[in-house]
């Protein structure tokens, strides 16, 4: 079969004739939910509880009536009424930039490759971030980036693919010597009393004088309707370092169906050598609270993850480099919407988002009638479609992150 000769266009390539405006940036997700732009007075609660109003579960439900269980929701668009003002490739960012504990370094500059392995756990766990129910973050839309910087630390996102939606990752720190790479693809399905988002993909972080490298999946987001609404991360998650031969097996739990909150938010797993398979810690838990490991031979417990000092009380982003922000910046594209949802304008962020998902259309459609394919600006995306699963690659175009337009305060 014969088939057209597409052209390769990158989002600098589309243009954008409007002016750059100004970013909007939100308090980032964390055990806090006082925070006044995620309101769920908005639906008629009370923002100091994480219980959701009485009539939020009824408006989900005649969100979703005419979706089928087992149906696919990747595509399905939100009003901005159950949106918090951000995207979802700014949670992606906040799971690594927004931070009270700078575990990072404390990974890298570990005495002992087994005290270095302990605190990758602990750093993979403080990723996790607590969700509302009811309530979710925008759609990346293709071409998207999000650039922040912490301290020494420095992020870029960027979405890479809209069908599927794919989200990439670079991080590095030059001091630490620290590399990270992020390929992320959520597949959310209604399956009638809940919502299941499998979460694919691979994180990589890589300490770059000490030649280590370890690779990681992320748990399951589950949105629960019944007994009690509520969002928790459920699945088993692998950690590995095939240098230093050891590997961790955690098993993330939840509530059972009848309400029963023993597992509520825990965590199972031990660490162990990839050789032997012979179990060096037990790892024993709540993700959301503390997390300890129990050594099999000396019986002695420590605690390696305590999420109130590490993922509450966070600052927000603020913009360091206005004349530096792309139009492609999250907190640029969604502004407009951002502004509507914090004033509880809901007209004026329905037209914006409307207006923003009309414009990706229309640029897909031009792509389509020109045979061009879209490529990402900020990494080379592979993928194979030969067995129908995840099998999706990205490389960073740089070596190093530079510096952002936004940091976080110190």
């Amino acid at each position: 079969m014969i088939q057209k000769q597409q052209k390769q266009v990158t989002n600098d390539q589309e243009g954008d004739d409007d002016q750059v405006q100004a970013a909007i940036l939100t308090a980032p997700l964390s055990l806090d939910y006082s925070t006044s732009c995620y309101d769920q007075s908005n639906f008629g609660g009370n923002n100091n509880s994480n219980k959701s109003p009485p009539n939020l579960l009824q408006r989900v439900f005649s969100l979703l009536k005419n979706v089928r269980p087992g149906s696919d929701l990747t595509t399905f668009t939100l009003p901005p009424i159950f949106n918090i003002p951000k995207s979802q490739l700014q949670c992606y960012g906040e799971s690594v930039y927004s931070v009270n504990n700078d575990i990072l370094s404390r990974c890298a500059n570990g005495g002992s490759s087994l005290e270095r392995f302990t605190s990758v756990v602990a750093w993979s766990i403080s990723t996790l971030r607590p969700l509302m129910f009811g309530v979710a973050p925008y759609n990346p839309i293709l071409g998207e980036t999000h650039h922040v910087s912490r301290g020494n630390l420095n992020v870029l996102l960027e979405q890479v693919s809209h069908h599927p939606p794919v989200s990439a990752l670079h991080a590095t720190n030059e001091i630490d010597n620290i590399e990270m790479t992020w390929c992320q693809y959520a597949i959310p399905k209604f399956c009638g009393t809940f919502i299941e988002a499998q979460v694919l993909g691979r994180r990589q972080l890589k300490f770059l004088n000490l030649g280590e490298s370890y690779v990681m999946n992320s748990p399951n987001l589950v949105i629960k309707f019944l007994p009690v609404p509520d969002v928790e991360w459920l699945g088993n998650v692998t950690i590995q370092c095939q240098e230093t031969d050891l590997e961790a097996q955690l098993c993330f739990k939840g509530n059972s169906f009848f309400g029963k909150r023993g597992n509520y938010r825990s965590i199972r797993g031990k660490i162990v050598s990839i050789q032997t398979m012979k179990t060096i810690y037990e790892i024993k838990g709540h993700w959301d609270r503390t997390v300890t490991i129990k050594d099999v031979k000396t019986g002695k417990q420590s605690v390696i993850y305590n999420a109130k000092d590490v993922i509450s009380a966070m600052k927000t982003p603020t913009v360091k480099d206005a004349k530096g922000l792309q139009a492609s910046e999250s907190a640029v594209v969604w502004a407009k919407v951002n502004e509507g949802i914090m004033n509880k304008s809901w007209d004026k962020a329905n037209d914006a988002k409307t207006a923003i998902e009309e414009k990706e259309r229309k640029l897909a459609r031009i792509r389509r009638s020109k045979g061009e394919t879209w490529v990402p600006k900020h990494f080379v995306l592979s993928n194979c479609k030969e067995t129908g699963e995840w099998d999706w690659e990205v490389t960073p175009k740089n070596i190093k992150v530079p510096p952002a337009p936004i940091v976080v305060p110190l």
